[in-house]
């Protein structure tokens, strides 16, 4: 049986990191949200902490202007670069978007990349167009991450995402069964992402059959309103998430798709 990697996101400071690891959280993801602020020391002890620890470290940089990502991963030096822009199957943002993991894989060689593929919430009609997006993307992708894509399900979106041109923390879920597609087509890892929380990880661990899970705004600390508060987490819940995938993993014997 080979346990379920759990990651964690937006995790940006090394007290909240140590906690996280301490919880039994494998990767902790933290993100770099400007361009002009990309140099924080800050997230970059928390990146520290992570290595230390013997922990995975993932990171997203909200840009994608070549040197600015070059100069990021040499400041943090992540286990993981996270590219999460909004792309669909074709067209200039593809080629630029490969142009990119084609110089981050040769210059650096230790830092494995990660792709956000963008699904919607009723998927299903455009199934094909996500699994050949995913199909270019393989040969220069380490690891998959599957992501609520807002808007029409047409492949493209028709409503602002929560980051703009950004896919992810939207706190609802993406279509799992063509995740599902995506974790059995794939011959790389595929992590489960998008509004997964202690109450439905069990489930889409049973439907999607993935590598890992990714949760961020299903286990953020809430305001008084209910609202989920950005880079804070909730001690409880990230236990109960952990907890809830740890008793799949001890329940049946896990296939992981795409991990060998």
């Amino acid at each position: 049986m080979t346990a379920t990697i759990i990651q964690i996101y937006e995790i940006q400071t090394p007290r909240e990191a140590r906690a996280m690891i301490e919880l039994g959280v494998d990767h902790i993801g933290s993100v770099v949200t400007s361009y002009q602020d990309r140099h924080d020391p800050v997230i970059r002890a928390t990146v520290e902490l992570v290595r230390e620890m013997g922990a995975v470290s993932s990171l997203i940089p909200l840009y994608t202007q070549p040197e600015a990502v070059f100069d990021t991963l040499d400041y943090y030096r992540p286990h993981i670069v996270h590219f999460c822009d909004t792309l669909t199957g074709s067209g200039a943002a593809l080629d630029e978007a490969l142009t990119l993991q084609a110089a981050v894989r040769s210059r650096f060689a230790d830092v494995r990349i990660m792709r956000a593929i963008p699904i919607g919430r009723r998927a299903a009609t455009c199934r094909e167009a996500i699994l050949s997006l995913a199909a270019r993307l393989e040969p220069l992708t380490d690891l998959f991450l599957t992501d609520t894509l807002l808007g029409h399900e047409n492949g493209a979106s028709g409503i602002d995402q929560p980051v703009d041109g950004f896919v992810g923390i939207t706190g609802l879920t993406c279509d799992w069964s063509v995740a599902a597609d995506l974790a059995a087509q794939s011959r790389i890892p595929v992590i489960l992402a998008g509004g997964i929380s202690p109450q439905n990880v069990a489930a889409g661990i049973a439907r999607v059959r993935p590598y890992g899970v990714d949760s961020c705004t299903c286990t953020n600390a809430v305001d008084g309103k209910g609202r989920p508060i950005r880079f804070k987490k909730e001690i409880a819940r990230v236990r109960s998430l952990v907890a809830a995938v740890r008793e799949m993993d001890n329940a049946a014997p896990v296939v992981n798709a795409g991990s060998g």
